[in-house]
């Protein structure tokens, strides 16, 4: 895989158009146009969900799928056929208003914005027309349904039911009505499509409806209204962003664009959180409490509350607020929460929300078996990650987005690209994935992850470029005024050698910053919430010579004069080991996990018949083998633990991720009973 250099131009330019100048972070991400990922795991499931799962979530939204839920089972017997996200958008292009008639839930709109902006950075990385032609009329059909609005306002379940109920005021809510969430969804996806594709059609849309929003909400004497669910704080600041950085653009559009009231609105809606109103009454609203993060003003608050993906997105937004304008109660707010999240709320597979009721974390080291641990949240929860190392420059952050990666979000999505779990339980009998939900907010989040995923390879500073995570793939930077290429080779998760070729255009000084997990240090978790014993230690070589492996918040760095073929490689002890859980969780005492890497396994009952009665160990030892034709290809854990009546049982352990992709319902679990010697 080689990168020409007519290529590397169209990058560095690609590069200063979308630079990060002006911001104050310590890392700046690469443009996805800058990454190429070459990767035996990745690669194929990145082609999956760009030909595969993207169609398929279209296909849905569209109303084209058989219901498998007894909700929408029934939903179809009713209506006499499936929802239609983008009928509702058509009905309000034709003047509709208080129907009574709205296909899906409030937020359906978010999810067709979610999985445009998903397909977009898809299309980035494996250029479709198809896919482009398609979204380009979904893209006609909301510019038509605005159009029908003289403000530019569009929120298709609020103007069809409820119109007198704009952004919930009026009587309504938009904790339910989605007003807000769904505009950001909406100017998200428009910027991502933009960066993809240079179209401005669906960022006029965007823009209209933003200024519009400043227009209306804000300090007195405009409505003091924060979004019903945290994402659209984030999604403002890229759009002001987008413009900073490219103030040619406005001349393209033919609507005004004032970003400098984007940025304002993004700290509004941040910032009025757990402010009501004045003593007198005035500028006042109700508390949406700690469900939507609302019960103290957000830069006071010691924790992460409520809701989880709203939680995990609202922190995803005010950690981004923090690297853009460098305030310190952002940053400040945005640790306490992240060392609170991750500290004491964090599952083994990097699921947040142990709550089904309200779908909220629960209290400190309160981390069920049976824990609801939605795919949407754990996502949330990966996108915060990677904005605190944005923030810190620390590898710590970027091995809890490793966490999410390759356990949490990967088992949102079945294999094959078409089937998908809401929860993510560590223990259940018959957990089945889904075609469709009533409320499918996991399939658009998988493809935004899916989609934003190769730019968070790497990274770079003033001083140097930091590899982030080991997957194939090559990358071209400009850095200090020259141009740098930097190729990957590997085989992780699976083994742990992994090659990194450092190609300087010239010769020059810099730091080049190699991650070394966490796990691969002996510390499974950075607060002490889960612990492991790794055997081996990480090794490091630079063109063929042994350099000591001293990390520098999580990183190594090699400091030198790079030239073209310059080598390094990493080594990391991939070998399975078994994790135990913090004295302070009292869920799993006298429990313990199986991993090796980053890949935490599970056992289920197709490998395990006796699983209910397993129990497992300290010193067990563990086995592995790689089985190619299984499960796409997976390193298997195997072992022998003992029985109820202490005989001897051998066990069989596959990716956590890969839980329920033979036999759907199939029991399985992850926390084994530990059995003393």
């Amino acid at each position: 895989m080689t990168i020409c250099k007519r290529c590397i131009a169209l990058l560095c330019v690609v590069s200063l158009l979308f630079s990060y100048s002006g911001r104050s972070q310590s890392l700046r991400p690469l443009d996805l146009r800058q990454v190429r990922v070459d990767d035996a795991f990745w690669s194929p499931r990145l082609k999956t969900w760009s030909t595969e799962t993207v169609y398929d979530v279209l296909d849905k939204l569209e109303g084209k799928y058989e219901p498998d839920r007894p909700d929408i089972i029934a939903e179809k017997a009713r209506w006499g056929r499936t929802r239609n996200a983008f009928l509702n958008f058509d009905l309000v292009a034709q003047g509709k208003k208080d129907i009574g008639q709205h296909d899906g839930p409030p937020w359906y709109d978010g999810l067709v914005y979610e999985t445009l902006r998903g397909a977009a950075d898809l299309l980035m990385e494996n250029p479709d027309s198809a896919l482009a032609r398609r979204i380009d009329g979904y893209v006609e059909r909301i510019a038509a349904a605005q159009a029908a609005d003289p403000d530019g306002y569009i929120n298709t379940y609020t103007t069809l039911m409820r119109s007198r109920q704009r952004w919930g005021t009026n009587g309504g809510d938009d904790k339910w009505q989605h007003d807000i969430y769904n505009s950001g969804m909406l100017i998200e996806a428009a910027v991502h499509y933009y960066k993809a594709t240079g179209k401005t059609r669906l960022l006029e849309v965007a823009v209209r409806l933003s200024n519009y929003i400043c227009t209306v909400i804000g300090p007195a004497p405009k409505l003091n209204v924060i979004p019903g669910h945290g994402g659209p704080e984030e999604c403002m600041l890229k759009l002001y962003q987008l413009f900073r950085d490219q103030p040619a653009l406005k001349n393209k559009l033919g609507v005004a664009v004032h970003e400098q009231d984007y940025l304002a609105m993004a700290k509004f809606w941040v910032e009025e959180r757990g402010n009501y109103g004045e003593a007198d009454g005035s500028h006042a609203r109700k508390s949406d409490s700690s469900y939507n993060q609302d019960h103290m003003p957000v830069l006071q608050q010691p924790s992460i509350e409520g809701h989880a993906v709203r939680a995990t997105l609202l922190a995803t937004g005010v950690t981004a607020t923090a690297v853009e304008t460098g305030d310190p109660a952002y940053r400040q707010t945005a640790n306490r929460y992240w060392d609170n999240m991750i500290g004491k709320r964090m599952f083994i597979t990097g699921g947040e929300g142990a709550i089904a009721d309200g779908e909220r974390f629960g209290a400190d080291f309160f981390l069920p078996e049976s824990a609801y641990l939605e795919t949407c949240a754990s996502i949330g929860a990966g996108f915060f990650s990677e904005r605190m190392l944005e923030l810190e420059a620390d590898g710590r952050y970027m091995d809890e987005f490793e966490r999410v990666a390759y356990n949490n979000f990967l088992s949102g999505v079945s294999l094959d690209g078409h089937r998908y779990f809401y929860e993510n339980p560590l223990i259940a009998n018959d957990h089945r994935r889904w075609q469709w939900h009533d409320c499918p907010c996991c399939p658009p989040m998988i493809l935004k992850l899916a989609g934003a995923l190769p730019q968070f390879i790497y990274a770079y500073d003033d001083d140097g470029v930091y590899v982030n995570l080991f997957i194939g793939s090559e990358a071209a930077i400009t850095m200090k005024g020259s141009d740098l290429q930097l190729r990957q080779f590997t085989e992780y998760p699976w083994k742990g050698r992994t090659k990194i070729e450092v190609d300087p255009a010239r010769a020059g000084e810099f730091a080049v910053h190699v991650r070394i997990p966490g796990w691969a240090q002996g510390k499974e978790n950075p607060f002490g919430l889960y612990k492991g014993r790794v055997e081996g230690a990480a090794t490091l070589k630079v063109n063929g010579k042994s350099i000591a492996v001293a990390p520098e918040k999580g990183y190594a760095v090699i400091r030198r004069t790079w030239k073209k073929g310059d080598i390094i490689e990493l080594n990391l002890p991939v070998q399975p080991r078994l994790i135990s859980p913090s004295d302070s969780i009292a869920t799993l005492k006298g429990k313990m996990a199986i991993a090796a890497g980053p890949v935490i396994y599970g056992l289920e009952a197709i490998d395990n018949p006796a699983l209910a009665r397993l129990h497992i160990r300290p010193g067990t030892q563990l086995k592995v083998q790689y089985k190619a034709q299984l499960l796409n290809g997976v390193n298997v854990v195997s072992g022998v633990g003992v029985d109820d009546a202490g005989q001897s049982k051998s066990f069989t352990a596959i990716p956590f991720y890969a839980l329920g992709n033979r036999q759907a319902g199939a029991a399985y679990q992850v926390w084994l009973p530990e059995k003393p010697r």
